[in-house]
């Protein structure tokens, strides 16, 4: 019986390596007998032409064919029982319609013009950056967005689209809004949708092909070529709009185990198992991948540095990272920095199930002290607005004694006192957010839990919530739609509801367009003010000290070191349904920049004037004052 852990291989050329006179393959499947390469001369054929490939002592298959295959598809054939079985390559960069057959790739003849040259955003520290959440089809595919390619990479190449009141959409609205990153929804192979059917939907967190992109997403997903020009066509228009890219990666799972080309190729040795052999379930999607085996990580890692290099991708979140093991999680970062030392890591930091990982070596909340890599922050989420799905209230919908908690995450959950001690010793460890994809959205859990208050009142709760998140220190994060309350109709799970639920209703911009205002002029001061987005814990508790005031509001002053900042701020969240009054905590005159209407940089906030001992805060209101 062969020992699976004695045959590892360090190199970097897994898969098809692409020259203009000959190809190399190379497969590591120390446990198969033969193995051999059928390559396709298009991507329709039927049938191929067969290669014998040769193992070496590393359990690596090799084979050098000579001539132009470029473009050309292919597969690898490996004995199950009696049978021969046909994979897709698991190391393979392209492929035809739902990943049938692998395609050997030559960028340079697919890249959009001007790729290899393009301009990339500048540099910016973590805590500077603000995500947006998006999944590809929703941000196109409703009848208002005002965009051509519906449900497509090339929906986000298109500029100066409208919705039909004249507002902006698309990636103008992007750059209006003022975000720094997209993070999209998996878009690399899934498995969920036909991608021969023009109007299936997933989310598309049940990987096939790791380091192919989405078909479904392209106008031709039979063509291998177009969905890499077209994905590439979209990251370039993005970073030349000033946006950088962050791509939701799932290496936790696989769709299907008996069917993965991991699983054909080395049975069982991805996936982790129990004493009885049989698969755990920490996903909660029927498997989970074994991140701690050398050659899983070398996977993981791979491809994750081939998506960084080759399409240029600026960060990645990691769904369910709790079941990476700690050490790979901090080999992901040493590589990925060396790449781009400017990289945004950060993922779920919990599991779907239990684990065939011991919990000590999981990658869980508070792990990620130290080591440059952020997660996502759910006792805020929480803290701010209940449970997910349930009745459960938090600071802006009814909630009460959470003061503590939201100051918590105001800090950035750092150790900042006796009394408000967090997971994280730097706030750019916290990723701070109030929803995201799964379960209600931030309007419709409000309107669940709030639905005999008046619209007017849960659209406030809304504003509040998002506000506290912009106004907080560390790393924030708002899932798309919610500046202009999006709803998804009440599903707390959309995964494959298809259009008519998640599709973006862009004429919601034009109906909240006062609170879609008021949150891109939020982000515009948060991205003037350096004291919003502090880097070190040191500084926080050094520039952020918490003032009196009633239940039911926090309120904190900031003093800046930065001579283009105001020299002092003060920010209040009330979460009140009364007006209450805050006594400002040192002499002189206060200007209110932002109220329950309008944030105003430049002026004096509508309906305000100047404050001096006190100032009157609205109902479910944030206000931000600055000493003049």
């Amino acid at each position: 019986m062969v020992k699976i852990n004695e045959f590892l291989y360090e190199g970097d050329d897994l898969g098809a390596t692409y020259n203009k006179d000959f190809t190399t393959f190379k497969v590591w499947a120390p446990t198969q007998e033969d193995v051999k390469v059928i390559i396709y001369e298009h991507y329709d054929d039927k049938y191929g032409k067969v290669y014998p490939m040769t193992k070496n002592d590393n359990g690596v298959w090799e084979l050098e064919l000579v001539g132009d295959y470029k473009n050309k598809y292919y597969n690898y054939i490996v004995k199950k029982d009696i049978y021969e079985v046909e994979t897709p390559d698991p190391y393979t960069k392209g492929a035809t319609v739902n990943g049938q057959k692998g395609m050997i790739v030559d960028f340079s003849s697919i890249n959009p013009e001007g790729w290899e040259n393009h301009k990339i955003p500048q540099p910016i520290k973590s805590t500077e950056s603000i995500i947006y959440e998006m999944h590809i089809r929703d941000f196109s595919v409703h009848k208002s967005s005002g965009m051509k390619y519906k449900g497509k990479y090339l929906a986000f190449t298109e500029m100066g689209t409208k919705n039909e009141e004249g507002l902006s959409t698309g990636i103008a609205h992007l750059k209006e809004l003022g975000i720094t990153h997209i993070h999209f929804l998996p878009i690399f192979d899934f498995a969920s949708v036909d991608e021969k059917e023009e109007n299936e939907y997933n989310w598309g967190y049940d990987p096939y092909l790791y380091n192919v992109p989405e078909g479904s997403y392209s106008t031709n997903p039979y063509d291998g070529r177009v969905r890499i020009y077209e994905l590439k066509k979209m990251i370039m228009t993005l970073h030349e709009n000033d946006i950088r890219v962050i791509m939701d990666v799932v290496y936790n799972h696989t769709y299907e185990v008996e069917t993965s080309p991991f699983n054909i190729l080395v049975p069982k040795y991805y996936y982790r198992t129990d004493s009885e052999g049989h698969y755990t379930n920490g996903s909660g999607c029927g498997n989970e991948i074994a991140s701690e085996k050398p050659m899983v990580r070398k996977f993981i890692i791979d491809s994750l540095k081939f998506w960084a290099k080759e399409y240029k991708i600026d960060g990645f979140r990691f769904d369910l990272m709790g079941l990476f093991d700690e050490y790979t999680v901090k080999e992901i970062e040493r590589e990925l920095r060396e790449i781009n030392p400017n990289i945004l890591l950060y993922g779920e930091p919990w599991t779907g199930g239990i684990s065939g990982l011991d919990e000590k070596y999981q990658f869980r909340k508070g792990k990620q002290r130290g080591m440059n890599v952020a997660v996502f922050n759910d006792d805020f989420r929480n803290a701010i607005k209940g449970d997910n799905d349930g009745m459960g209230l938090g600071f802006v919908n009814g909630g009460a004694d959470l003061e503590r908690e939201i100051k918590k995450g105001i800090v950035g959950s750092i150790d900042y006192d006796l009394d408000k001690k967090g997971f994280a010793d730097e706030p750019s460890e916290t990723v701070n957010y109030v929803s995201c994809h799964d379960n209600l959205i931030l309007f419709d859990k409000i309107e669940k839990t709030n639905y005999y208050m008046s619209f007017e009142e849960r659209a406030k709760m809304n504003k509040l919530a998002l506000s506290i998140i912009l106004t907080s220190q560390g790393i924030p994060f708002i899932q798309g739609g919610t500046e202009f309350l999006r709803t998804k109709k009440g599903s707390s799970n959309s995964y494959n509801a298809g259009d008519e639920i998640n599709g973006i209703d862009w004429s919601r911009k034009t109906t909240y367009l006062e609170i879609f205002n008021y949150i891109k002029d939020l982000i515009s001061l948060r991205k003037n003010s350096k004291v919003m987005t502090l880097g070190r814990a040191e500084d926080i508790r050094k520039y952020l000290k918490f003032i009196k005031s009633e239940p039911k509001s926090v309120a904190y002053l900031l003093t800046s070191p930065y001579e283009e900042d105001y020299r002092q701020m003060i920010i209040i969240h009330n979460a009140n349904l009364k007006e209450i009054d805050v006594k400002l905590p040192l002499p002189g005159q206060w200007k209110v920049i932002a109220n329950e209407y309008e944030v105003n940089q430049n002026g004096v906030a509508k309906g305000i004037e100047i404050c001096t001992d006190s100032v009157k805060v609205a109902p479910l209101s944030t206000y931000i004052l600055i000493n003049i």
